[in-house]
């Protein structure tokens, strides 16, 4: 008996060797983009392994896998050199035949224009960006408007070689979206962007279903409801849905957690931002949960491949570790971003690009 034990015992421990390596090959292609060292990738594996371990006392049951992100930052860059949803709207007061800006309209797309590149915007640019993008796009119907960001999607990248702006996402994070959907995770952006302008982005990108988006949001209604009462307009034939100039939430801080509350009816296990706007989302996911949580900021540093900033965010770095978050280097953990035919420039023909009619302003380094 104790021979055939001690022979069982072998064979377990030869087995265990093999598989070793064979799920150490499985990792490294499922991040094939990412430094296998990174300590927040690690612990992303080790939780993964934990919360799906129904032996584990921290398993988690699929119903209630549920992981969050923000866009703008964390899945995509939004240092070209300003966020995407800046670009189209100031693409939409500029350089857009079909539409017709008014002189307060055509002053905000000056205040974009001019401060981009240094990001000294204003105090509440958040808000004012909402508030003229609502006006700007009122009357689109939800197809227009989705050509619309598609038409401008297909440029290329201001500040890169080899790039358009459907091209934007950051390549590891797609593979850690693939991950957590490969593990039964149900996966819901949730952003500061216009939640249209996030659908058509995500699009053919990444495997998330249009009621999984959330972002932020303009009111809308039937073609000829013309801000009648909801309750006793009755949609007819003749009707298409319609963006107003109502600006209903900007889905930042606070927000973004009364969003998820709201639209997904479960608090997350997972969450990943990387900006203070994303720090209450953090917070609701890893506090007062019944589950084992985590959330991860992304930082961008890399100054070499991207428009990062490495003194800027050290402090970030630091006060997110003691906020008990995990934080995501692009610099030292990813070994890609956009790709290797991807080349930074240094250079943005933004000033020019949108510069007033008989005007012209050089390229900015």
């Amino acid at each position: 008996m104790k021979r055939i034990l001690a022979v069982l015992a072998i064979l377990v421990m030869a087995a265990a060797l093999i598989a070793a390596p064979g799920f150490a090959e499985e990792e490294e292609a499922a991040f094939a983009c990412w430094n296998p060292e990174a300590p927040a990738l690690k612990a992303l594996i080790e939780y993964m392994e934990d919360v799906t371990d129904e032996a584990s006392p921290n398993y988690i049951p699929e119903a209630d896998r549920i992981a969050t992100f923000d866009m703008d930052g964390t899945l995509c860059g939004e240092l070209y050199p300003t966020y995407l949803e800046y670009y189209l709207l100031a693409r939409r007061i500029f350089c857009d035949p079909s539409y017709q800006p008014d002189e307060e309209m055509l002053e905000f797309g000056r205040i974009l224009r001019d401060h981009a590149l240094d990001k000294s915007f204003p105090d509440g640019m958040d808000v004012l960006h909402g508030e003229h993008a609502a006006r700007a796009y009122a009357g689109m119907t939800l197809t227009e408007f989705a050509d619309f960001v598609t038409n401008q999607l297909v440029r290329d990248v201001d500040g890169f070689e080899g790039m358009t702006y459907a091209d934007t996402f950051y390549l590891p994070m797609i593979e850690v979206v693939e991950y957590l959907q490969e593990n039964d995770f149900k996966v819901y952006v949730c952003s500061g962007s216009d939640r249209f302008i996030c659908r058509t982005f995500i699009e053919g990108i990444l495997e998330i279903p249009y009621e999984q988006i959330i972002g932020m949001d303009v009111d809308i209604e039937a073609t000829n409801e013309d801000g009648a009462d909801g309750l006793k307009y009755v949609y007819t034939s003749e009707d298409n849905i319609v963006r107003t100039d109502r600006l209903l939430i900007k889905n930042l801080k606070m927000n973004k957690v009364k969003a998820i509350v709201k639209e997904i009816g479960r608090q997350p296990v997972l969450s990943f931002g990387n900006s203070s706007g994303d720090v209450s989302m953090h917070n609701y996911t890893i506090f007062n949960n019944r589950y084992k949580s985590a959330a991860f900021m992304l930082i961008a540093d890399d100054e070499e491949r991207d428009y990062g900033n490495t003194e800027k965010v050290q402090p970030l770095k630091e006060k997110w570790e003691e906020s008990g978050y995990h934080v995501i280097s692009m610099k030292d953990d990813f070994r890609t971003i956009y790709g290797e035919d991807v080349v930074k420039t240094g250079t943005f023909h933004w000033l020019e690009e949108f510069a007033d009619e008989g005007t012209a302003a050089p390229a900015a380094e």
